[in-house]
C-alpha cells in the first residue's frame, strides 16, 4: 500500500525528474571531499589505536591532537579546536568573541542582523547578562543588498577600533542567500585592504563541505562551527570547532578552559572513534542533505511557495527556505515531516519557547542525535513572512520522505 495519495506520488515523480541532472555537481564534489579527508587521514596516520577516551584533565590525549591536525589540514588553517565540550555552534562562535574581543573594541557584522541566538551572544536587540555589550565591545552591522554583502559601504563602517568583522556564510532565520567561497573570499580581501589586522572571522555553520574548500582557505583568520552540523557526519555525539591562525585560536582556547590552559586539557569522555567516522562519511552526508533540499525546491516550487534558494541556484548551505505564509501551514508542515523520522515519529511538533529566541519556535526532527541538524529536520520562529526553514538529511531517500510528508500535510492530500 502506497504511504502518499496518488497526487503526491505524481508530485513527487515530476520533482525527481527535474531534479536528477542537478544531482551531478553535488556528487562530483562529494567525491573531490572524500578524497580530500581520506588524504588528510592518510597525511597523519590515522590509526585504531587513536580511538581511545582519556580522562581527567586529558593531557597527552593523541587521537584529539591528531584530529584537530587532520581538521586544520582540511580547512587549510594553521590550528583548529575539535572539542565536545563545545556544547553547540553558539558555543564555539562565542568562545572566538569573547577570546579575543577587548572592552574598547568594535565588532562589525557586514552579513547584517545575525540569527537569533548570537544576538543574545552580541548583545543586540535584547539586554542579555554577561553579552560583549556588557563587556565594554561596541557593535554595528551593515545591512545586506539583494545581491549579498554591501561590499561598497565597509569601507565607510570601518573605524580604528574595529577589531573583528563578523561573516555569517549562511542565512539563519532569513531569505538573505548565503554567501559562496567566492563571496568569503571577496569580503575578507575588502576588508584587509581597509584595515590588514582587522581579524574576518566566518561562521561557517551549515556550510561545512558544501563546497570544496573552507573559509579559513580563501582569507578568513578565523572560523567556527557545530559537530552536529555537517562536519560531524551525523554520527558525532556533541561538539564543536574552531580553526584559523594558530594564534586567534589559542586565544579561543583560552576562553573555552582558563588563560594559560587552552587547548592542552580536555579529556575525550566520548568515543573519539565517532568524531573521526563522522568526519569521513561527512561529505557524502552533506551532500545527501543538499540532495534533499534540492528536491524540496522543486516540489514546493512545483506547488506555487517561494523558496531560497531556487534549485538550480549555486549553494552554500544544506538550509532549504520554503515561505509558507501562515502559522497553521508551519505547524502542518512540520508535524508532516515528523511522522516520517525515524525518532518520534509518533510526536506532534507545536510552537513554544526557546532559550536564546524572541519569537516562539516550532522544531520538527526525530534525530538520533538531539538537536541534530545535519539529520532531516525543519523549524522556524513563527513570524511572518512565516518562512519553515529545512535542513539535514542522512540519506536522500529519507529526506524526501519526510518532504513528501510535509507536502502532504499542508496540501492535504
Amino acid at each position: 500500500m502506497s504511504l502518499f495519495s496518488n497526487e503526491i506520488i505524481a508530485l513527487k515523480q515530476k520533482a525527481l525528474e527535474q531534479a536528477r541532472p542537478l544531482f551531478d555537481k553535488i556528487d562530483e564534489i562529494s567525491a573531490q571531499n572524500t578524497a580530500k579527508v581520506l588524504a588528510a587521514f592518510r597525511k597523519h596516520q590515522v590509526s585504531e589505536y587513536l580511538f581511545r577516551t582519556t580522562t581527567g584533565y586529558g593531557y597527552g590525549d593523541s587521537g584529539r591532537e591528531r584530529l584537530e591536525n587532520v581538521w586544520a589540514d582540511l580547512c587549510g588553517a594553521e590550528k583548529a579546536l575539535v572539542r565536545t565540550q563545545f556544547v553547540s555552534g553558539t558555543h564555539a562562535l562565542a568562545c572566538v568573541l569573547f577570546g579575543i574581543l577587548r572592552p574598547g573594541d568594535e565588532l562589525l557584522a557586514v552579513t547584517g542582523t545575525p540569527y537569533d541566538t548570537m544576538q543574545t551572544v552580541v548583545g543586540h536587540a535584547v539586554h542579555t547578562p554577561g553579552s560583549l555589550k556588557e563587556c565594554g565591545v561596541s557593535y554595528q552591522e551593515i545591512p545586506m543588498t539583494q545581491d549579498g554583502v554591501d561590499i561598497d559601504a565597509i569601507a565607510g563602517y570601518i573605524k580604528s577600533n574595529t577589531k573583528m568583522v563578523l561573516i555569517q556564510r549562511s542565512r539563519g532565520y532569513s531569505l538573505r542567500k548565503p554567501l559562496s567561497i567566492s563571496d568569503i573570499k571577496k569580503v575578507c580581501a575588502e576588508i584587509k585592504k581597509h584595515k590588514p589586522d582587522c581579524i574576518c572571522f566566518v561562521d561557517n555553520c551549515y556550510g561545512e563541505f558544501v563546497d570544496t574548500a573552507e573559509p579559513t582557505a580563501v582569507g578568513a583568520d578565523i572560523m567556527a562551527g557545530s559537530l552536529i552540523k555537517n562536519p560531524g557526519g551525523g554520527i558525532a555525539p556533541s561538539g564543536g570547532y574552531i580553526a584559523g591562525k594558530e594564534e586567534l585560536v589559542n586565544m579561543a582556547a583560552y576562553r573555552l578552559t582558563a588563560p594559560g590552559l587552552g587547548g592542552e586539557l580536555g579529556a575525550t569522555l566520548a568515543d573519539i572513534r565517532l568524531l573521526y567516522q563522522g568526519l569521513f562519511l561527512a561529505p557524502h552526508v552533506v551532500a545527501q542533505a543538499v540532495k534533499g533540499a534540492t528536491f524540496a525546491a522543486v516540489l514546493f516550487n512545483n506547488l506555487g511557495y517561494k523558496t531560497v534558494p531556487q534549485p538550480d541556484e549555486l549553494r552554500s548551505d544544506i538550509i532549504q527556505a520554503i515561505e509558507l505564509g501562515s502559522p497553521e501551514k508551519m505547524i502542518a508542515f512540520c508535524q508532516g515531516l515528523q511522522q516520517y523520522s525515524p525518532v518520534d515519529a509518533h510526536v506532534h511538533p507545536v510552537p513554544g519557547p526557546m532559550p536564546g529566541y524572541v519569537d516562539q519556535v516550532i522544531m520538527a526532527g526525530g534525530t538520533f542525535i538531539q538537536g541534530s541538524s545535519i539529520e532531516l529536520s525543519a523549524d522556524g520562529p513563527l513570524r511572518p513572512p512565516y518562512i519553515v526553514y529545512l535542513q539535514g538529511g542522512l540519506t536522500f531517500e529519507h529526506a524526501m520522505l519526510g518532504i513528501l510528508g510535509a507536502a502532504s500535510a499542508i496540501t492535504g492530500q
